[in-house]
């Protein structure tokens, strides 16, 4: 089947290239024009294990090309994928639907066939009823063009695993037709046995803010418990294992730490507050904005945290950051904890070196104060405190006592509860983590820390944040 992508940022790019793994003839569209050339010549613009390989194989087979030409794409196909962004506008939590409706608006002039246009981009409701109007307006006489809703489930890191394997496929469609057309394109996943959901598109729309909304939830819960265990003396990772056990709740995403980021999460729960606010049901939603709060806190406390550490000031202190990205197997930086928390350091007068293995060149384009190293030695020498900020295996797997040798003191707050503290203990280091109780005083390191929260990190340290330009980054 010929199908086409509109918007290859990090949604459409993998969905463009794992539907020519699954046999389609796939044309991706993007305005940016130094992006579909990288694309056309197999490399992808961002880090996502697997997706290099799937462009590679594709664009040399010609089953995958990519334009900047929507007068191309309607010619070429009958059916639209829209995989452009949908960032939080800057003047409201609301979500900025200028980048889908500038698609639709530029593309159903073009068509002359009919038609399926299929948003992937994750939008508030109502939103397919809305552009329903404007696909009416603009189409040409006799031109039948259909709009569904058919929402992603994709983690960064494993996008690719989750395109071709998802747990589940959801289809808002208003047509048999579309529920059809759907239906042939995702043919291998359904005769796998993958769960297929066919509802209207208010639901469909639902579906992603929903689960989003869920997973927020049960994060800033555990890290609201992190901060009673703090008060109270309690360990947090035993609690959450016991917690974990139970089979209503699941140990899944219930790891306290620095919180969530990214291009999703934390835009996808404001949206969602906005738009009930819209329909006249906020209160239904409201508990969302205290797991905001509770998220935005986890840096705040990871900061305080590391001051006191330091004996009550971080000017002149030379610190070792291991992560810049908002969670491993990515480079995204977007409303990045960890960049978030770089950020202060540096701004209350802290030398921060900041290492991370694919995040680099991105950070540094949104945070460039900070020194940041690709070795993670040098990134640690001298250091008085290492802050672990984002999980990576590479960071698991360090010799705590190699490290110790070029540190200059060895202190390490482990912001996200991901490391063998028993194995960093035993090679001479002192280590914090939130929600876990104080170790015994070592020599040199002061008595232990009770955590206290600052009011604000103030405006030099509000999280940073890349647009999501109309070109398609993550929905």
């Amino acid at each position: 089947m010929r199908l086409t992508v509109i918007g290859t940022g990090y949604l459409g790019a993998v969905h463009a290239a794992c539907m020519a793994e699954i046999g389609h003839e796939v044309l991706g569209v993007d305005t940016d024009a130094t992006k579909t050339a990288a694309l056309a010549a197999g490399r992808a613009p961002f880090f996502e294990p697997g997706l290099p390989e799937l462009l590679a194989r594709h664009t040399r087979t010609g089953r995958l090309r990519f334009t900047t030409s929507l007068e191309e794409a309607a010619d070429f196909a009958a059916l639209h994928f829209v995989c452009v962004g949908t960032p939080q506008r800057p003047d409201s939590l609301a979500a900025d639907l200028s980048h889908v409706e500038a698609v639709v608006d530029g593309l159903v002039p073009q068509i002359t066939r009919d038609s399926l246009i299929v948003g992937k981009s994750t939008v508030p409701v109502g939103t397919t009823r809305a552009l329903g109007r404007r696909v009416t307006a603009g189409a040409r006489d006799g031109v039948e063009i259909d709009l569904a809703w058919n929402p992603e489930f994709l983690r960064e890191g494993y996008a690719v695993q989750d395109t071709l394997r998802p747990d589940r496929l959801v289809a808002g469609v208003t047509t048999p037709h579309a529920d059809r057309l759907l239906r042939a394109v995702y043919d291998p996943m359904l005769r796998a046995g993958v769960p297929y959901i066919c509802t209207d598109p208010a639901t469909a729309e639902l579906v992603k803010v929903a689960a989003n909304s869920f997973l927020a939830t049960k994060i800033s819960f555990i890290n609201a418990m992190a901060e009673v265990c703090d008060a109270a003396g309690a360990d947090v990772v035993t609690l959450a294992d016991a917690l974990g056990h139970d089979e209503r709740i699941g140990r899944r995403f219930l790891s306290a730490g620095l919180g969530f980021g990214g291009g999703c999460l934390p835009k996808d729960i404001r949206a969602f507050l906005a738009r009930a606010e819209e329909l006249q049901v906020g209160e239904a939603v409201s508990f969302l904005r205290q797991v905001d709060r509770i998220n935005e806190r986890q840096r705040l406390r990871t900061v305080d945290l590391a001051r006191q550490l330091l004996g009550g000031t971080f000017a002149g202190r030379r610190i070792a950051v291991l992560g810049a990205t908002f969670k491993p197997d990515s480079d995204d930086v977007r409303d990045s904890p960890a960049l978030a928390v770089t950020c202060e350091l540096a701004a209350q007068g802290a030398d921060v070196r900041v290492h991370d293995p694919e995040g680099v060149d991105n950070a540094r384009a949104v945070l460039p104060g900070p020194a940041y190293h690709t070795d993670v030695m040098t990134a640690c020498r001298d250091a008085e405190l290492v802050l672990h900020l984002t999980e990576w295996r590479e960071y698991r797997a360090l010799d705590p006592a190699r490290l110790a040798e070029v540190v200059r003191v060895p202190r390490l707050l482990d912001a996200r509860n991901a490391l063998d503290t028993a194995t960093w203990h035993a090679a001479g280091w002192h280590v914090r983590a939130l929600g876990r109780p104080a170790p015994v005083p070592q020599p040199g390191h002061g008595e232990p820390v009770r955590v206290t929260i600052p009011h604000a990190l103030g405006a030099p340290c509000t999280a940073p944040t890349a647009g999501e330009p109309v070109s398609g980054a993550p929905a």
